[in-house]
């Protein structure tokens, strides 16, 4: 079973998904996509989280 620290709960399908297996895109509005991604349900494609990815 996945940490839930690193999955994130559809709220449109239901589906529980890993970090890992979320598919990811650039942000929406004026974040940097060189330092936010969105991570989206691989499921349906609804939006999950808006994660940093900068200076990790």
């Amino acid at each position: 079973m996945a940490d839930p620290e690193n999955t994130h709960d559809c709220e449109t399908c239901g589906a529980t998904v890993a970090v890992a297996d979320a598919r990811r895109s650039e942000p929406f509005g004026d974040l940097d996509p060189e330092t936010w991604q969105t991570l989206n349900c691989p499921h349906c494609g609804d939006r999950l989280a808006t994660v940093l990815v900068g200076d990790e």
